[in-house]
């Protein structure tokens, strides 16, 4: 239970769909683990799902950004401490703060509220196969689809001109990028902050039916405030479900039975967004909570001031909680995975990104039913060099 691991959390991935496996042997051995962190931290590694969901649900936990210390490196160098988040960074603030700002963009993130999107997302999924389709055999679906569907769909919502899409999709790569020095990553942080800034002022006189402009509208939020928040919103809008569609994408072209079986009974494709989550887990290095005070967790005591790595795609795959849990399965139960976290930091817009990857998926391989890799599945370029995994490049055939 007390072994020291790694300085820095396990990454290196046999195959394209599977986790590192040291984390699976991990698991078996001691679910909660101590782990060094690049910066020399001493600090805890949790790989199994029970353990997962306990520290995410623990309000002993925290969130805080200036707590921190991060399993991943920049450039090859260690995270140095940060400072607290900015106001309206809310993904790295606990209550009470973290509560007002969720608070208010709750209701623009419902069932309800997602649901009467899905028209214009339709509407938007068809058009980019229709220039999938004019493009001709053979064509690049990240560039075609997986990426340019949700930065749309994201866009809009928010109120951010798509046509502006080019440079905050540069930048956030430059965020994301593990071979990106800290400089660059400061850097590209410093233009998208100024970019969304930029466009919550022009709100005030121009405001419009989108996310900011209701956000400017409450009265109760600086235009800083209301970047800042707008920006997490974007970045994260986009990046993670338009990896889930291409590497979602690559999983079921490797999978034909899967495949077949979804095709046969369309109904399936709920829960197979469901299980693809659970089964992918494209988020590298999980989350971080920091302890607040001494907390027992899994027979050991986690000290004040101690991180802990979760690593979810570890707990995803655990065999305590899923049956056969290295299959992919689309008739699987896939409920309760924690491809969207969970407890109070839960993701916002889950509601939403399973929508874009359930019509996505669905029109996708309707539209195209003889959609074929162009190249061997081992040539397919994997973002093993960024901190949400995926393809960086998906070269497709079809008639």
């Amino acid at each position: 239970m007390t072994e020291t691991l790694y300085s820095e959390l396990p990454t290196q991935r046999t195959t394209a769909f599977d986790p590192p496996a040291e984390l699976g042997l991990l698991r078996e051995r001691a679910p909660i683990s101590r782990m060094r962190f690049p910066d020399g931290h001493l600090g805890w590694l949790v790989t199994s799902y029970e353990l997962a969901r306990e520290v995410h649900a623990d309000r002993r936990f925290s969130s805080r950004a200036e707590l921190q210390h991060s399993p991943r490196t920049v450039g090859g160098k260690p995270v140095t401490q940060r400072p607290p988040a900015k106001p309206g960074m809310f993904i790295a603030m606990d209550a009470p703060d973290h509560t007002r700002y969720r608070k208010l963009l709750t209701g623009q993130f419902t069932v309800r509220r997602m649901n009467q999107l899905m028209p214009r997302i339709e509407q938007i999924v068809a058009e980019h196969l229709a220039g999938l389709r004019a493009s001709g055999s053979p064509a690049d679906l990240v560039a075609g689809f997986a990426l340019p569907v949700p930065s749309m769909v994201i866009c809009e919502l928010l109120g951010v001109p798509y046509d502006e899409r080019e440079s905050f999709q540069r930048d956030t790569a430059k965020l994301l990028s593990l071979d990106s020095t800290m400089e660059e990553v400061m850097a590209a942080f410093e233009r998208l902050e100024e970019f969304v800034l930029q466009l919550t002022r022009r709100k005030h006189v121009e405001p419009g039916d989108d996310m900011l402009s209701g956000l400017v509208a409450t009265g109760e939020l600086t235009d800083s405030e209301v970047a800042n928040m707008g920006l997490l919103l974007l970045v994260a809008g986009h990046e993670t479900t338009a990896n889930m569609l291409g590497l979602g994408t690559l999983l079921l072209l490797q999978r034909p039975d899967q495949l077949a079986a979804l095709r046969a009974d369309p109904s399936l494709m709920d829960n197979a967004v469901e299980e693809m989550m659970r089964y992918l887990s494209i988020i590298q290095f999980g989350t971080l909570r920091t302890a607040l005070e001494d907390v027992e967790v899994g027979g050991v005591v986690v000290k004040a001031g101690e991180s802990v790595s979760i690593s979810v795609s570890a707990a995803n795959r655990d065999p305590a909680r899923f049956e056969r849990p290295d299959e992919f399965d689309v008739r699987r139960p896939a409920s309760g995975h924690l491809g969207f976290g969970h407890g109070v930091h839960q993701c916002l817009g889950q509601q939403l990104a399973r929508i874009e990857m359930r019509v996505g998926f669905s029109a996708l391989f309707r539209e195209f039913p003889d959609l074929r890799l162009a190249v061997p599945a081992e040539d397919v370029k994997l973002r093993t060099d960024m901190a949400i995994y995926g393809v960086h490049e998906l070269p497709v055939e079809f008639s």
